[in-house]
């Protein structure tokens, strides 16, 4: 990323800023904004979320918000309510609480001196989450948001549970959680009753795996949060981001399908960052964008920007599998509405193993499947983050263990723009099944690349409400919906369609080996084919990257990441470990080293599902030499299954210095819905 000397505006930083709410709780701020903003007061951009201003997202914020500030935006990073310095204790996601103090906070800035009233919320993640959550609340102060990498429905579409399936990384997310909530207020900002605020986070917080394991299906619980339960409440302008590699690029079509407001959307190639910081490359100059954006709904000044494509999206091209790349070729495309005119659809029969041309004939032909546990193995991880190892790999040894369809050699490339479906007839022996469907890219040489894939619990093959349980030996027709892609698939090589009953450990499989019947010649494969339009051409993005200089910051001790595959070809024990050392960071401008590591082990030992078991071990440290402070929170969980119950352990020590201040262990067990 180019680093940007200078700004049309000087900026100053308040590092530490204190706003109140009505019931006393205090949230903490780090705020940039033009050296004379009180004299010329200038439009609010808010960051609101639990990852710790001051020692948690430091490096990123100041590469981005100093560069804002500098084109004349005030820019605030807010901890909410029980992280970082802010009072009290963080409970769980996207709680009512946490969208009343968001509320609060925009009119705390909208009647700041330095404040023209006018504002917007960004954030990737987390904030992608709140900022329309609090956007649905229609506040007047909200002009309009950039969400990135995020969702409207947080059943059917987040870390936690995939086409009703519970996912692997729904164990992993409330495991990085757990030790991070504990973490204490900085004693520097937050003044001497950090240690009591420290205590109660301790004596209150909890294991988040354990109210989503109470809430398995669609309920109440999920809707809350879910802008989808009532799009027309959002109010504002749209700009939806996200890249193929993440987790969350599903929600942008349909965000730009069903909202009723002035809306862009933007998918690149990357994983869960930034797209200034953007993995797999190319990375995008987009704080300029932002500030296209910025500058015409809060400053209403005409940038152009909403006579831009309503989509822009990434083509990928082919690429040989690997589970990192730096960057990933293709070009920009240009869509000006969304579902396009441009993309249709075109449905190939499904015959014994081929996908057969869109007007061939295919006779009805029953085909039985049962995956061995572990075809998940070369999957990657539910959300690409970007880092080494995270991508799908040779799909190879996972096709041995699924039913294959393959294509004729492809006469022509062939892109696609949107969400592949397959459509089946299938029959099963146990009452409770997943499917797993993944669309590759053979090439010539035989190496195979997922492009995208879906996952189904056909338990929740009528909507994931009210599962029901499949009657053996009975057919049923379903409809899986792989996740939207922008893809190309050049002459010679074939399309792949992957089948089968396990995907572990991606996701947690079913509590009995299950084989299914999928009848050809009425199953099909929807593919959204869009041809290439001379529009494209003018189509892009603004490159390359740019941003304000990184935080201040001295490397104590390197990072390094591990990701290892074991067999034991006696007992049959299976074991994907992640083992990740986050080294040490010392911020400078305040003095604190930061220190984590985490362990996470996926076990499973032969073709028994109910042998599959996680389990994590974390340590997160914070240390200044300047006052002698040292706290450190140790954490070891577990998520295991018997036929009826999962049963989850979580343990957590806390120390200060030499002393253990805390320490506590609970397990718990949740009954099996249709999992």
């Amino acid at each position: 990323m180019e680093i940007a000397q200078r700004f049309p505006r000087a900026v100053r930083e308040l590092e530490h800023v204190w706003i109140p709410l009505a019931d006393g709780t205090r949230l903490a701020a780090r705020i940039w904004l033009p050296e004379d903003a009180e004299a010329r007061p200038v439009p609010g951009i808010l960051e609101y979320l639990p990852y710790r201003r001051r020692d948690g997202t430091r490096l990123r914020d100041d590469d981005t918000h100093s560069f804002v500030a500098g084109h004349g935006y005030a820019c605030v990073r807010v901890d909410m309510r029980g992280s970082g310095d802010a009072d009290g204790v963080l409970h769980d996601e996207y709680l009512p609480q946490e969208q009343s103090d968001g509320l609060e906070v925009l009119r705390w800035l909208a009647a700041q001196p330095w404040c023209d009233g006018n504002l917007c919320i960004i954030g990737i993640s987390w904030v992608g989450f709140n900022g329309l959550q609090i956007a649905a609340h229609a506040p007047p102060e909200l002009k309009a948001i950039v969400t990135i990498c995020s969702t409207d429905d947080r059943y059917a579409d987040d870390i936690h549970y995939m086409g009703g399936c519970l996912l692997s990384d729904n164990f992993a997310w409330a495991n990085v959680m757990f030790p991070r909530n504990f973490k204490p207020p900085d004693p520097a900002t937050y003044g001497e009753g950090w240690r009591d605020a420290w205590l109660e986070r301790l004596e209150h917080g909890r294991f988040w795996l354990e109210p989503w394991l109470e809430h398995q299906r669609r309920d109440a619980y999920w809707e809350h949060g879910s802008v989808c339960e009532d799009l027309h409440a959002i109010r504002c302008p749209v700009f939806a981001v996200g890249g193929w590699a993440d987790g969350y690029s599903n929600a942008i079509p349909r965000l730009l399908a069903r909202l009723e407001v002035p809306r862009l959307g933007l998918i690149g190639p990357w994983a869960h960052r930034y797209p200034h910081h953007g993995v797999p490359g190319p990375a995008m100059d987009f704080l300029q964008e932002t500030l296209r954006w910025w500058d015409h709904w809060l400053k209403g000044v005409d940038t152009g920007i909403m006579h831009e494509p309503h989509l822009r999206a990434y083509v990928q091209d082919s690429v040989p599998p690997a589970s990192t790349y730096e960057t990933r070729p293709g070009r920009w495309v240009g869509e000006p509405a969304w579902p396009s005119p441009f993309v249709q659809t075109r449905v190939h029969p499904l015959g014994p193993g081929r996908i057969a041309a869109p007007d061939d004939a295919v006779a009805s032909t029953a085909l039985r499947l049962q995956s061995p546990l572990g075809v998940g193995l070369e999957a990657g991880d539910w959300c690409s983050y970007g880092n080494p190892g995270d991508l799908p790999s040779d799909q190879r040894r996972a096709d041995g263990g699924s039913l294959v369809f393959d294509s004729a050699p492809l006469e022509a490339p062939l892109d696609i723009l949107g969400a592949p479906v397959v459509e089946l007839e299938v029959r099963s022996d146990r009452p409770l099944a997943l499917l797993a469907a993944r669309l590759c890219d053979v090439r010539p040489d035989g190496q195979v690349t997922r492009v995208t894939y879906g996952l189904l619990n056909l338990t929740h093959r009528d909507g994931h409400a009210r599962p029901e349980p499949l009657v053996p030996g009975q057919p049923y027709r379903v409809r899986l919906q792989l996740n939207d892609v922008g893809q190309r698939f050049p002459a010679g090589h074939r399309l792949r369609l992957a089948l089968s009953t396990d995907y572990w450990p991606l996701a947690w499989p079913s509590p009995e080996p299950v084989t299914l019947e999928v009848t050809c010649g009425v199953s099909c494969l929807h593919l959204p084919v869009r041809p290439a339009r001379a529009e494209d051409a003018d189509v892009g993005v603004p490159m390359p990257a740019r941003g304000a200089a990184p935080a201040p910051h001295t490397e104590l001790a390197p990072a390094s990441r591990q990701r290892r595959l074991s067999v034991d070809q006696i007992t049959g024990e299976t074991v994907l470990e992640l083992e990740v050392d986050g080294g040490t960071v010392r911020w400078d401008a305040i003095g604190v080293a930061v220190s984590s590591h985490n362990r996470t082990r996926y076990v499973s030992c032969g073709n028994d599902p109910l042998s599959a078991r996680t389990e994590a071990w974390d340590e997160v440290r914070l240390q200044r030499s300047e006052d002698g402070w040292d706290v450190r929170i140790r954490t070891h969980t577990s998520l295991t299954a018997d036929a009826t119950h999962f049963h989850t352990r979580a343990e957590v020590e806390a120390f200060a210095g030499a002393e253990r201040v805390f320490e506590r262990s609970t397990e718990r067990s949740f009954e099996r819905d249709h999992v």
